[in-house]
Protein backbone atom coordinates (compact mmCIF):
# COMPACT_ATOMS: atom_id res chain seq x y z
CA UNK A 1 0.00 0.00 0.00
CA UNK A 2 1.26 3.66 -0.51
CA UNK A 3 1.53 5.79 2.68
CA UNK A 4 -1.69 7.17 4.08
CA UNK A 5 -3.19 9.33 6.86
CA UNK A 6 -5.59 7.32 9.12
CA UNK A 7 -6.31 8.92 13.00
CA UNK A 8 -4.00 8.30 16.50
CA UNK A 9 -6.22 6.44 18.23
CA UNK A 10 -9.67 5.46 18.85
CA UNK A 11 -12.22 8.05 20.24
CA UNK A 12 -15.11 8.57 21.66
CA UNK A 13 -16.41 12.21 22.38
CA UNK A 14 -19.91 13.74 23.31
CA UNK A 15 -21.68 16.66 22.63
CA UNK A 16 -25.19 18.28 23.45
CA UNK A 17 -26.77 20.10 20.93
CA UNK A 18 -30.43 21.42 21.38
CA UNK A 19 -30.93 19.18 24.72
CA UNK A 20 -29.91 15.97 21.60
CA UNK A 21 -26.93 13.76 22.49
CA UNK A 22 -24.71 12.98 19.82
CA UNK A 23 -21.72 11.01 20.98
CA UNK A 24 -19.23 10.02 17.88
CA UNK A 25 -17.01 7.19 17.34
CA UNK A 26 -13.64 6.88 15.27
CA UNK A 27 -12.08 3.48 15.11
CA UNK A 28 -9.18 2.51 13.07
CA UNK A 29 -10.52 -0.38 10.94
CA UNK A 30 -8.01 -2.24 8.36
CA UNK A 31 -11.28 -3.62 6.23
CA UNK A 32 -15.20 -3.14 5.28
CA UNK A 33 -15.79 -6.06 7.37
CA UNK A 34 -13.93 -4.72 10.50
CA UNK A 35 -16.02 -1.63 9.83
CA UNK A 36 -19.31 -3.41 9.59
CA UNK A 37 -18.73 -4.96 12.56
CA UNK A 38 -17.66 -1.74 14.74
CA UNK A 39 -21.21 -0.54 13.66
CA UNK A 40 -22.92 -2.92 14.86
CA UNK A 41 -20.91 -2.77 18.46
CA UNK A 42 -22.45 0.38 18.60
CA UNK A 43 -25.71 -0.65 17.42
CA UNK A 44 -25.53 -3.02 20.41
CA UNK A 45 -24.35 -0.70 23.04
CA UNK A 46 -26.81 2.22 22.20
CA UNK A 47 -30.35 -0.06 21.28
CA UNK A 48 -32.47 2.76 22.87
CA UNK A 49 -30.69 5.58 20.76
CA UNK A 50 -32.44 7.31 17.54
CA UNK A 51 -30.09 7.27 15.47
CA UNK A 52 -26.61 5.54 14.86
CA UNK A 53 -25.46 6.81 11.81
CA UNK A 54 -22.00 5.76 9.80
CA UNK A 55 -19.28 6.40 7.86
CA UNK A 56 -16.28 4.83 6.61
CA UNK A 57 -13.25 4.56 4.08
CA UNK A 58 -11.16 1.93 3.23
CA UNK A 59 -7.66 1.82 1.24
CA UNK A 60 -5.03 4.60 0.39
CA UNK A 61 -7.31 6.18 -2.40
CA UNK A 62 -10.40 5.74 -0.69
CA UNK A 63 -11.08 2.82 -2.77
CA UNK A 64 -14.04 1.57 -0.31
CA UNK A 65 -16.63 4.33 0.88
CA UNK A 66 -20.38 3.67 2.78
CA UNK A 67 -22.58 6.33 4.25
CA UNK A 68 -25.87 5.60 6.14
CA UNK A 69 -28.20 8.07 7.63
CA UNK A 70 -30.15 5.47 9.87
CA UNK A 71 -33.57 7.29 9.49
CA UNK A 72 -31.93 10.55 9.85
CA UNK A 73 -33.25 12.62 6.37
CA UNK A 74 -31.34 11.66 3.45
CA UNK A 75 -28.30 13.30 3.17
CA UNK A 76 -28.26 14.84 6.34
CA UNK A 77 -25.37 12.47 8.30
CA UNK A 78 -24.36 9.36 6.53
CA UNK A 79 -22.82 11.74 3.87
CA UNK A 80 -21.81 14.95 5.56
CA UNK A 81 -19.68 12.56 8.11
CA UNK A 82 -17.89 10.64 4.93
CA UNK A 83 -16.93 13.90 3.45
CA UNK A 84 -15.55 15.29 6.86
CA UNK A 85 -13.25 12.60 7.10
CA UNK A 86 -12.17 12.58 3.10
CA UNK A 87 -11.62 16.31 4.06
CA UNK A 88 -9.26 15.40 6.33
CA UNK A 89 -7.82 13.05 4.22
CA UNK A 90 -8.68 10.37 6.64
CA UNK A 91 -8.00 6.94 5.33
CA UNK A 92 -8.83 3.05 7.08
CA UNK A 93 -11.54 4.48 9.73
CA UNK A 94 -15.12 4.25 10.50
CA UNK A 95 -17.16 7.07 12.11
CA UNK A 96 -19.84 6.17 14.20
CA UNK A 97 -22.05 8.99 15.33
CA UNK A 98 -25.65 7.84 17.93
CA UNK A 99 -27.95 10.63 19.04
CA UNK A 100 -30.44 10.46 21.87
CA UNK A 101 -33.05 12.82 19.72
CA UNK A 102 -33.63 15.91 22.80
CA UNK A 103 -37.03 16.82 21.35
CA UNK A 104 -36.14 19.77 19.63
CA UNK A 105 -35.79 19.57 15.83
CA UNK A 106 -32.77 21.07 14.02
CA UNK A 107 -33.49 20.94 10.73
CA UNK A 108 -31.27 19.94 7.64
CA UNK A 109 -28.87 22.49 8.04
CA UNK A 110 -28.43 21.87 11.77
CA UNK A 111 -28.63 18.50 11.17
CA UNK A 112 -25.75 18.40 8.42
CA UNK A 113 -23.33 20.52 11.03
CA UNK A 114 -24.13 18.53 13.73
CA UNK A 115 -23.00 15.04 12.23
CA UNK A 116 -20.31 16.90 10.87
CA UNK A 117 -18.84 18.69 13.63
CA UNK A 118 -18.89 15.26 15.63
CA UNK A 119 -16.99 13.73 13.56
CA UNK A 120 -14.22 17.14 12.98
CA UNK A 121 -14.19 17.44 16.74
CA UNK A 122 -12.85 13.47 17.21
CA UNK A 123 -10.70 13.71 14.48
CA UNK A 124 -9.32 16.97 16.61
CA UNK A 125 -9.08 14.79 19.43
CA UNK A 126 -7.70 11.54 17.85
CA UNK A 127 -5.16 13.71 15.89
CA UNK A 128 -3.58 12.20 12.74
CA UNK A 129 -1.15 9.23 12.32
CA UNK A 130 0.83 9.06 8.64
CA UNK A 131 0.62 5.01 8.21
CA UNK A 132 4.52 4.07 6.29
CA UNK A 133 5.58 1.08 4.79
CA UNK A 134 8.32 0.49 7.61
CA UNK A 135 10.99 -2.75 8.00
CA UNK A 136 12.26 -3.90 11.09
CA UNK A 137 16.13 -5.37 10.61
CA UNK A 138 18.02 -7.09 13.21
CA UNK A 139 21.50 -5.95 13.39
CA UNK A 140 24.66 -7.76 15.52
CA UNK A 141 27.61 -6.14 16.03
CA UNK A 142 30.73 -7.06 18.40
CA UNK A 143 30.55 -5.48 22.02
CA UNK A 144 33.27 -2.65 21.31
CA UNK A 145 31.55 -1.29 18.08
CA UNK A 146 28.56 -0.62 20.37
CA UNK A 147 29.96 2.71 22.18
CA UNK A 148 30.24 4.45 18.78
CA UNK A 149 26.98 2.62 17.16
CA UNK A 150 24.45 3.67 20.03
CA UNK A 151 25.94 7.15 19.68
CA UNK A 152 25.71 7.85 16.21
CA UNK A 153 22.12 6.45 15.72
CA UNK A 154 20.88 8.61 18.08
CA UNK A 155 20.61 11.12 16.08
CA UNK A 156 19.26 9.69 13.02
CA UNK A 157 15.54 8.96 12.41
CA UNK A 158 16.16 4.92 12.89
CA UNK A 159 14.57 3.92 15.46
CA UNK A 160 15.93 0.89 17.64
CA UNK A 161 13.01 -1.27 19.31
CA UNK A 162 15.13 -4.05 21.18
CA UNK A 163 18.65 -4.88 22.11
CA UNK A 164 19.79 -8.52 22.85
CA UNK A 165 23.15 -8.97 24.57
CA UNK A 166 24.69 -12.83 23.55
CA UNK A 167 28.65 -13.30 23.17
CA UNK A 168 27.55 -10.39 20.79
CA UNK A 169 25.26 -7.25 20.23
CA UNK A 170 21.94 -7.64 18.71
CA UNK A 171 19.60 -4.45 17.66
CA UNK A 172 16.24 -4.78 16.13
CA UNK A 173 15.88 -1.31 14.30
CA UNK A 174 12.87 0.29 13.14
CA UNK A 175 12.98 1.99 9.62
CA UNK A 176 10.84 3.35 6.98
CA UNK A 177 11.04 2.47 3.32
CA UNK A 178 12.55 5.31 1.95
CA UNK A 179 15.12 5.53 4.63
CA UNK A 180 16.46 1.75 3.75
CA UNK A 181 19.59 2.52 1.26
CA UNK A 182 20.76 5.35 3.86
CA UNK A 183 20.24 2.78 7.00
CA UNK A 184 21.93 0.17 4.99
CA UNK A 185 24.87 2.46 4.36
CA UNK A 186 24.78 4.00 7.89
CA UNK A 187 25.35 0.37 9.23
CA UNK A 188 28.12 -0.74 6.68
CA UNK A 189 30.05 2.80 7.60
CA UNK A 190 29.78 2.55 11.85
CA UNK A 191 31.03 -1.21 11.37
CA UNK A 192 33.39 -0.87 8.53
CA UNK A 193 31.14 -3.41 7.01
CA UNK A 194 31.37 -6.47 9.73
CA UNK A 195 27.48 -5.96 10.93
CA UNK A 196 25.63 -9.14 10.56
CA UNK A 197 22.30 -7.34 9.19
CA UNK A 198 18.60 -9.66 8.63
CA UNK A 199 15.50 -8.14 7.49
CA UNK A 200 13.09 -9.77 10.28
CA UNK A 201 9.16 -8.33 9.57
CA UNK A 202 7.67 -5.71 6.82
CA UNK A 203 4.56 -3.93 7.64
CA UNK A 204 2.60 -0.63 8.06
CA UNK A 205 3.53 1.19 10.61
CA UNK A 206 1.89 4.12 12.48
CA UNK A 207 4.27 7.32 13.08
CA UNK A 208 2.18 11.39 14.46
CA UNK A 209 1.99 13.72 12.08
Amino acid sequence: MKNYITIQSDVENETIINKSRFITYLFKVDSEDEAKTKIDEIKALHKTANHNCSAYTIGDSHQIQKANDDGEPSGTAGVPMLECLKKADIHNTVAIVTRYFGGIKLGTGGLIRAYQNGVSEAISKSGKAMMKNAKIYRVTIQYDQTGKFEHQIESTDFIVLNTIYTDKVTYEIQITNELEDEFKQFITNQTQGTAEMLLIEEKMLPFNL
